[in-house]
């Protein structure tokens, strides 16, 4: 057998392998490094290849997760933009494990010069009970307030002896650190004195109203360790514990309510020098209760419902009413009366130009017409009285002209005047009292005060048919209301005259020109709104205005003439709807108004601190 004939894989390894030994052709020794270098360069190439690939697709998977979480964070710092509360507890406080069982008290102050009868309804006084929630405190004091001006001067601590009670009280609140108690505010007062004094004591936050709804901060509340807490008209001024008559309720060991209304100091703290109103709200300022879930609990050992509500509409989180859900909620449920006190009532929106606002007083003409509620109005006659009010009112009184079973009554509370000329005593209550429900509130009834500024209200509603009906907040602040309404210092709106609020005002400005006579004593119809016997002048025919000018320029000399003689013999000017001036003797006790009156345009931030508070600091009186 021939083995050089042999073919095969084995054959052709031996001729190579000859070749290599016996100096054959040398083409298949070279070729076969070189092919094996080429497999392997390609081998590498395309491992490199391939990891570049991997290497990529890696990268721009860090890429697109890197971009995702930085939009989440993104996000959540959207979310939680407008508080930042991480570092704040409840104090393991929820709305399963809260106290429902809880008891009111009803303050006031009510200022020295204002007396009641014998059997008259009286409740703890404010500073009592603020100094009785200082008592209790163990952990946190949380305070917001529209005003702080709590250390009266000298001179007025001189003759108003009660304006040191303002000076207690702040020495107490500075007292609080020393004790190892966190005290914790929230004010729109940026330039208060008081508030820098206080901030070596305290944690103070600024909301930038202005910026944000170009209003102010009304909102008046304590809350105490999250299970006490103060909700009324009363800010941190010495004249809300001595010469201003105030109304509140303290609600003591009841959680439930403190940490709802904690929330919303919450949303207040968490706004400290944002220029903006967040899309997105943090979750633990949602409200834990509102008008169509209430509260369901005990107060003073009987059933109750109650919950917070706020303003303006930016200012409402997920699941808050509103002021105005809460007032129209309370109205609506009304059956048989709705007995309101409030400082101010003008349904206007003031800016450029006046709109009729008719969110609560459409609710009142309801109340009136459709279901037959008697309504009695009590609001404050003082230096700010709007003279439209008049109209307003006068207007609604008009709807029940020759109605079965329609009834609306006014008064107005009128404050007492000092030999200085300024007021004492003005009623600065701010609340409505139904058969069925409470409404506490921090903002007068003036469109432009829900709108653009922020407060909060408490609704109380309790069940009819209790025995014992003292023992209800409701029926308990109905007797606070009737005491006001028929006590000497209120007098009914009598329909052919215009009731003047400051006699001090009106003297200082007669003598100036007489033109202001014009504006004082011409139409002040509110519009086609006003369908009351308004108390307009009437205006002369165009053959009788050559007589015109000289009787209205006697007129005036006359007013002015009768003003002066009728104060030397210690009567007051009433006008009357033909715009004839009578004097009336002060045992009348005839309601007054100012003359001169503004618009009610916003005020700048130094004279709308508070609604009606800080009027009286930029015009001196008390």
């Amino acid at each position: 057998m021939d083995v050089r004939g042999t073919r095969g894989p084995r054959g052709n390894q031996d001729q190579r392998s000859q070749g290599l030994g016996f100096g054959g052709s040398t083409t298949g020794v070279l070729s076969t490094p070189l092919v094996s270098t080429g497999q392997q360069q390609g081998y590498s190439a395309s491992v490199w290849l391939s990891r570049r690939d991997k290497l990529e697709h890696s990268q721009q998977k860090c890429i697109v997760i890197f971009a995702l979480v930085c939009c989440f964070a993104v996000l959540v710092a959207l979310i939680f933009s407008a508080v930042d509360i991480w570092d704040e507890d409840e104090d393991g406080i929820t709305e399963e494990n809260c106290s429902k069982s809880c008891r009111a008290v009803l303050v006031e102050n009510i200022p020295d010069d204002i007396t009641f009868s014998d059997n008259a309804t009286l409740h703890l006084p404010l500073s009592d009970g603020l100094h009785d929630l200082l008592d209790r405190a163990r952990r946190v004091v949380e305070i917001v307030s529209p005003l702080w001006l709590l250390n009266s001067s000298d001179y007025e601590s001189s003759f108003q002896p009660a304006a040191r009670q303002g000076r207690v009280l702040l020495s107490r609140l500075q007292g609080l650190k020393a004790a190892g108690i966190n005290l914790k505010i929230s004010s729109g007062i940026t330039d208060s004195t008081e508030l820098m004094s206080l901030d070596k004591d305290a944690e103070v936050h600024y909301v930038n109203m202005t910026a944000l709804t170009r209003g102010h901060l009304h909102s008046s509340f304590w809350v105490v360790d999250r299970k006490h807490f103060y909700f009324g008209s009363a800010s941190m001024d010495w004249r809300s514990l001595a010469t201003r008559k105030e109304l509140g309720v303290m609600v003591y060991d009841c959680s439930c309510l403190a940490l709802d209304l904690h929330r919303v100091f919450s949303l207040y703290w968490g706004l400290q020098f944002k220029d903006f109103i967040p899309s997105f709200w943090s979750k633990r300022i949602f409200a834990l209760f509102n008008r169509d879930a209430p509260l369901e609990f005990t107060l003073n050992n009987t059933k109750a419902q109650a919950y917070v509500s706020t303003s303006p509409d930016v200012f409402i989180p997920k699941d808050r009413s509103s002021d105005l859900e809460a007032i129209s909620r309370v109205i609506q449920e009304a059956r048989r009366f709705i007995y309101i006190s409030i400082t101010d009532y003008l349904p206007l929106l003031n800016g450029n130009t006046n709109r009729y606002w008719s969110r609560i007083d459409g609710l009142i003409r309801e109340a009136l017409i459709l279901r037959k509620v008697r309504v009695r109005l009590l609001i404050s006659c003082w230096e700010k009285t709007h003279p439209l009010t008049f109209n307003f009112i006068w207007s609604l009184r008009s709807l029940c002209m020759e109605q079965a079973n329609c009834s609306l009554e006014a008064k107005f509370f009128s404050p007492r005047e000092q030999r200085d000329g300024s007021l004492q005593g003005i009623n600065h209550n701010r609340f409505m009292v139904t058969d069925k429900a409470i409404y506490l509130g921090n903002l007068d009834w003036v469109g432009n005060e829900f709108t653009f500024n922020a407060g909060a209200g408490l609704v109380i509603s309790q069940p009819e048919g209790i025995e014992d009906r003292n023992t209800t907040v409701v029926d308990q602040l109905r007797a606070a209301f009737e005491r006001d309404w028929f006590s000497r210092y209120t007098r009914s709106l009598q329909a052919n005259k215009i009731p003047v609020c400051n006699k001090h005002q009106i003297n200082r400005l007669v003598p100036i020109k007489t033109s202001l006579l014009d504006s004082a004593l011409g139409p002040i119809r509110a519009g086609p709104h006003d369908t009351g016997p308004a108390p307009i002048r009437n205006r002369p025919r165009d053959s009788d205005q050559a007589a015109g000018k000289t009787s209205h320029h006697d007129d005036k000399v006359e007013l002015i003439k009768m003003t002066h003689q009728g104060e030397a013999n210690g009567l007051d000017p009433i006008i009357d709807n033909i715009g004839q001036v009578k004097m009336s003797h002060p045992n009348n006790r005839q309601v007054k108004i100012k003359v001169n009156y503004h618009d009610n345009e916003m005020e700048t931030h130094s004279q709308a601190a508070e609604s009606s508070g800080s009027r009286e600091i930029s015009n001196g009186s008390l």
